[in-house]
């Protein structure tokens, strides 16, 4: 037996929906791509949305939406994946690393305020796990400093704060439909935003920079006719990723209460678990549990973790802080330090968290976590 730490559910409906489009006229570009983009849009309460081919390319168009260049600053957290920061690099800015919370792992607002500086132009925080980051406060501070929010929601759909869904409140929201991700299109993912203005410029950078629309194009020769406005990039999702995403978007508030029951029984399990730190959840915040992590002594991590790779269970480990791997270390971060995020990465374990997840998987899971760890 071996449960991964996550995984896609796929069901029959999925693969009528996608043997569909094959029969169809359109396999990319096509009317499937609309109606994903406005799906989620009006899901997240957003007024428009474009979809890309990965949560990579929705992060980097959304950088090179609001601008970002050589000599610009851009504030994220360490714990992450590494293209939360690496779109800041591919614009030809700096990302400035803030340390998290010591409790809900998320970036730490006065950490944010610290690293503020007159050549930052935005944060990006990441809503870890797929629990918010405290958006009142960074909102807060983004307004005073006259900066842009791109919030880092690959995690995070159908998650929300104060009552309002992830996607809603900043400039610019990404999310990333992997298949480990709360509804997968194979690779994809997307930008949301309440902005016309970089709505028009998200669909520019999509596309190789080109338009056929008469409102941005200096002529018009006929009905031929395109111009390319900016060095764009082929970042287009096909409408075969799209008829999956449209059918698994049926099943997200499905997905949401499952992982929440399992997240819910993890914490029934370990709450009295000497050893076991176990998530700290805000209450003005619903997580989409992307992710479930437990902390442990680092000087037992290893052990533990290894023990349980063996034993058939996928763990792993959300995540190296960025500024360590050899890429950072090598250009400008070798003297960085965020204490909590160190402090984190070292007794950090994912254990598996899906819809796939069975009950009789999940208590095989903690039983084995409780005998290590003990």
């Amino acid at each position: 037996m071996y449960i991964p730490y996550g995984r896609q559910y796929i069901d029959d409906k999925d693969i009528e929906a996608v043997v569909e489009v094959l029969k169809s006229d359109y396999l990319t570009t096509g009317p499937k791509v609309l109606e994903f983009e406005k799906r989620v849009a009006d899901y997240v309460g957003a007024k428009y949305a474009v979809a890309v081919n990965s949560g990579t390319a929705a992060l980097h168009i959304a950088c090179l939406a609001a601008g970002i260049k050589e000599g610009d600053e851009v504030i994220t957290s360490p714990i992450t994946f590494a293209a939360s920061s690496n779109c800041v690099l591919y614009c030809g800015g700096t990302p400035v690393f803030a340390d998290i919370d010591g409790d809900t792992y998320n970036i730490n607002p006065e950490e944010i305020e610290k690293k503020i500086t007159d050549k930052t132009k935005a944060i990006i925080p990441v809503h870890y796990t797929g629990q918010p980051c405290d958006m009142d406060r960074i909102t807060e501070l983004a307004r005073k400093h006259n900066l842009l929010v791109i919030e880092d929601a690959a995690h995070a759909l159908g998650a929300s704060y104060n009552d309002k869904r992830i996607g809603s409140m900043s400039d610019m929201t990404c999310f990333s439909f992997h298949p480990v991700k709360p509804i997968t299109t194979g690779e994809g993912g997307m930008v949301v935003t309440n902005e016309e203005e970089l709505y028009k410029k998200l669909l520019l950078f999509r596309s190789h920079g080109i338009t056929r629309d008469d409102e941005l194009m200096t002529e018009n020769q006929g009905g031929w006719y395109y111009q390319q406005l900016e060095l764009g990039y082929n970042y287009r999702i096909t409408d075969i990723s799209c008829a999956l995403g449209l059918s698994q978007m049926d099943k997200l508030e499905g997905f949401l209460e499952r992982r929440q029951e399992i997240a819910d029984t993890y914490n029934q399990a370990f709450s009295y678990v000497k050893g076991i730190k176990i998530p700290t959840q805000t209450r003005v915040a619903r997580s989409g549990w992307h992710l479930y992590m437990i902390w442990v002594e680092p000087s037992r991590r290893k052990e533990i973790f290894d023990g349980l790779r063996k034993l058939g269970i996928g763990v792993n480990v959300h995540y190296i802080p960025v500024y360590k791997h050899p890429y950072y270390q090598n250009n400008g971060y070798l003297n960085c330090c965020c204490e909590n995020a160190e402090k984190f990465y070292k007794g950090a374990i994912s254990l598996p968290i899906h819809p796939s997840l069975t009950e009789e998987q999940q208590k095989y899971v903690i039983d084995k976590v409780i005998e290590l760890v003990g």
